[in-house]
């Protein structure tokens, strides 16, 4: 059974969703404030985290930030969940590291298809190949990356993106065809997510200066490869 831990700092709206939730056999945690949250989290081990951005105190973006820097909790999923639904509010939360943004009022119904969708994406099926492409090397197996054999760090949702582009190098691809491939059914997903999640993964690769492979495509999307 998985654990969803529930930040947020209405009683009413916690009680929802976590009616909605072990209804869908989950096992619903809840915390009012990022300081309780941030105690369960480290007793609890939750597979996601439901994280209302308008927390007292330390924000829920700040604590989003805090759990995607620590090593031991940077691939736990997050899904913020705020009223602020401009496009700028919702790329700011997917900056943080979040793997979703959805916006209040929301259905139950759809936050759990997106729990579920984002747990899927968590736990992709392993296909146990190795590739390397100018000296970067992604082992599917081990699931790291490394240049030269040095580990280079990088998120989930950016690993399997980095995956998908090796294994399909030197061709293009548009950001909807990116969305089928790397997120699969999860629908809810916009297309700017993958200009975000794009801009994190070149900032990975920056310290070896292989975002240079990470390559725009003008009027289609992007592209992985080593040729200019």
């Amino acid at each position: 059974m998985k654990t969803i831990l529930v930040v947020d700092d209405e009683p009413d709206i916690r009680e929802v969703i976590c009616f909605a939730l072990e209804g869908e056999d989950f096992r619903a945690i809840e915390a009012g404030h990022a300081d309780e949250a941030r105690k369960l989290i480290s007793r609890e081990n939750p597979d996601l985290i439901l994280l209302d951005w308008m927390l007292p105190g330390r924000s829920g973006i700040e604590l989003a930030q805090e759990l995607k820097q620590n090593p031991r909790t940077r691939a736990v999923p997050i899904i913020m969940i705020s009223a602020r639904g401009e496009e700028e509010d919702r790329i700011k939360g997917l900056d943080t590291g979040a793997d979703d943004y959805i916006t209040k009022p929301f259905s139950p119904r759809e936050m759990v298809a997106r729990i579920k969708a984002v747990l899927r994406r968590a736990k992709p099926e392993e296909r146990g190949d190795e590739i390397e492409i100018s000296g970067l090397r992604i082992d599917n197996i081990s699931h790291r990356v490394t240049v030269k054999g040095t580990p280079v760090e990088i998120a989930p949702t950016e690993y399997r993106l980095l995956h998908f582009f090796m294994s399909h190098a030197d061709r293009a691809f548009t950001r909807s065809q990116l969305l089928d491939q790397v997120w699969g059914d999860q629908v809810y997903v916009e297309e700017r997510t993958v200009d975000v999640h794009v801009r994190r993964l070149r900032k990975a690769l920056e310290c070896s200066g292989h975002d240079r492979l990470l390559q725009t495509v003008r009027g289609v999307g992007y592209r992985f490869s080593d040729k200019t």
